[in-house]
């Protein structure tokens, strides 16, 4: 099966180039110290914001820093904020969807009346007002952008797990008398992980976006740690004298975006169910 999926990934030329810039992008970010030509808070006034040349290959911010390294820096607090705030997502709409599917009945329907209430909230406004009024700090970003994005998530477990429910494992696991918890964590949830994987590769680059939209506004990443969003709201402020401040930190937030919601549309392509005859076969 592994053989013939990695076939079908070298086939997709799109799907291939977006795992292989997906995958650098990562060790970059992780590799940003060492990598970084200089200081990311290193300022040179003097030299103030200078268009690319042979010393700073994107060029400086006003206060002289070294775009190509703040943008180093930048895609760390940007990846990080998209997999933690998935993450997060992922354990509150996994654990919510398999609940509510296996159940079913009136808590099945308890359970998905409140998510179509809360799908039908501003989210976005609540989070702008979560992160003004308890603080703007890094990780309670992440946690609010997650803790706000796990409704489709349920939506798309609960499904899974109303077919599986019916399958004969799970009835012979409650003949045998075991408890429901156990059929959830043992049976049910391993099963449902392969589209839950699938579909967190589309949910990180919609969290990237909010992240940079809210950084746009403010209200994100705060000094002196430094976001894509960050970077491109600064490069907005000046992009009538200094170009390449807004060019450069868009270009690549574009292409990140791009290449995961190709990644996951292509992963998503491969693994469908309705697919696995032809990858086993």
């Amino acid at each position: 099966m592994w053989q013939d999926l990695f076939s079908e990934i070298s086939q997709r030329r799109v799907l291939l180039y977006s795992l292989l810039y997906t995958f650098f992008l990562i060790l970059f970010a992780i590799f940003a110290p060492l990598l970084a030509p200089y200081d990311v808070s290193e300022q040179n006034l003097l030299l103030g914001a200078s268009s690319p040349s042979f010393q700073n290959i994107l060029g400086t911010d006003v206060l002289g820093r070294d775009l190509f390294s703040r943008i180093l820096y930048g895609s760390r607090i940007s990846l990080l904020v998209g997999f933690l705030a998935t993450f997060v997502a992922i354990t509150i709409g996994l654990s919510y969807g398999a609940v509510s599917g296996y159940f079913g009945g009136k808590i099945d329907t308890l359970m998905m009346r409140i998510v179509d209430i809360l799908d039908g909230l501003p989210f976005v406004i609540f989070i702008i007002l979560i992160l003004v009024i308890f603080g703007r700090d890094i990780y309670f970003l992440f946690i609010s952008i997650g803790a706000f994005g796990w409704l489709s998530m349920a939506r798309i477990v609960r499904l899974q797990v109303l077919g599986l429910r019916k399958k004969e494992f799970v009835i012979s696991a409650q003949i045998m008398g075991a408890s429901s918890f156990r059929i959830l964590t043992r049976h049910i949830i391993p099963n449902v992980l392969g589209t839950v994987i699938i579909y967190s590769t589309l949910l990180v680059p919609q969290f990237m976006l909010l992240e940079a939209f809210l950084s746009f506004l403010g209200l994100g990443v705060q000094p002196p740690d430094s976001s894509w969003g960050i970077l491109i709201r600064e490069g907005a402020n000046t992009m009538e004298e200094y170009w390449w401040l807004l060019i450069f930190p868009a270009f690549l937030f574009s292409l990140t975006l791009f290449a995961l919601n190709f990644l996951g549309d292509g992963l998503r392509d491969i693994l469908d169910p309705r697919d696995t005859q032809k990858l086993e076969n």
